[in-house]
């Protein structure tokens, strides 16, 4: 159902930098792109991530309550993408561990604009 999302940025130079390396861990590459914007995907044919500078030209702010998720497989992926998010100064919003929800793996972080993301994954049980 989900296209792709789509945050803002007052800084897309630095942001495109974050993200390159960022999605690199996911094998995303950038599949879309103009002077205002950039979108990163596994495949374009599947949802992807973007950011962009505001269109009405005024700053970009966070969203309260606003979150990206970004599944991946394995805790040991969650671990390694929000190292590499703290690494390219991302802020810390909650270490990666299990979760309250049974299962529920994930790390959070605030990029370099603000916006919140995590990476999670789903612990199966054996």
């Amino acid at each position: 159902m989900i296209g792709y999302t789509m945050l803002g940025t007052n800084n897309l130079p630095n942001a495109v930098a974050f993200y390159d390396e960022l999605f690199s861990l996911l094998n995303a590459q950038r599949f879309l792109e103009t002077n205002n914007f950039v979108a990163w995907s596994i495949d374009p044919q599947q949802p992807g991530f973007a950011i962009t500078k505001p269109h009405d030209g005024n700053a970009a702010t966070v969203g309260n309550g606003t979150m990206i998720a970004i599944v991946v497989d394995t805790p040991a992926q969650v671990d390694a993408f929000y190292a590499k998010a703290i690494e390219l100064g991302a802020t810390d919003e909650g270490a990666p561990g299990p979760r309250e929800m049974p299962g529920f793996y994930a790390g959070y972080f605030r990029d370099l604009d603000g916006n919140k993301l995590n990476a999670f994954c789903f612990i199966q049980s054996s």
